[in-house]
């Protein structure tokens, strides 16, 4: 099976969903953040100083040709992944694209509740933080709208809804049911 490429803005549930249909199904997970910051023994903020952004895109667009030639594959992309080079154009081409779109709203409590974690959230108040997602969100959705899947995921905020949320995206995407593996690839 080809590659499933998660695409979404911060706390959509990307991880959350991918673990979470990892664990249904014979698909490994793959982070794509992690799978950097392991291959390269640094995480995303030291790679981010280190080779600035330019440098750090470049790497992740790397990282994404290289699990993109997995199969039986979930692969949640960093969120501004979409955004860069032809990286849309490539995932829809070699694998299937799921945005997962959850709304401005629910995105909001999930990143206030842990945007100590994000650093480019970290600073900003309540009232900011919305507006950030409001505007970044305007700016990816063209990105994000080229999936070949529109997937809701406002319900993530239980282990019922996650699971839940997981079946539908099973069945959703017609992803057969088997032994479960529930790998992580690493590099």
């Amino acid at each position: 099976m080809k590659p499933i490429f998660l695409i979404g803005y911060m706390g959509c549930g990307k991880s959350t969903i991918g673990r979470a249909v990892s664990k249904l199904t014979n698909l490994q997970f793959i982070d794509l953040d992690t799978y950097i910051e392991t291959r390269f023994h640094a995480n995303v903020r030291q790679i981010f100083a280190e080779r600035g952004e330019e440098g750090f895109r470049d790497l992740e667009r790397r990282m994404l040709h290289e699990v993109s030639e997995f199969e039986d594959v979930i692969i949640a992309c960093g969120g501004g992944t979409p955004c860069f080079f032809d990286n849309m154009e490539f995932m829809n081409a070699h694998g299937t694209t799921v945005w997962l779109n959850t709304s401005v709203d629910i995105l909001h409590s999930r990143l206030m509740r842990g945007r100590h974690k994000r650093p480019l959230i970290a600073d900003k108040n309540d009232q900011e933080l919305r507006e950030f997602i409001i505007k970044a969100l305007g700016e990816r959705s063209v990105h994000y709208g080229k999936a070949a899947v529109n997937f809701v995921t406002d319900l993530l905020e239980t282990e019922s809804e996650v699971a839940d949320t997981s079946r539908r995206f099973i069945d959703a995407l017609g992803i057969p049911a088997s032994q479960p593996q529930n790998q992580e690839v690493q590099p």
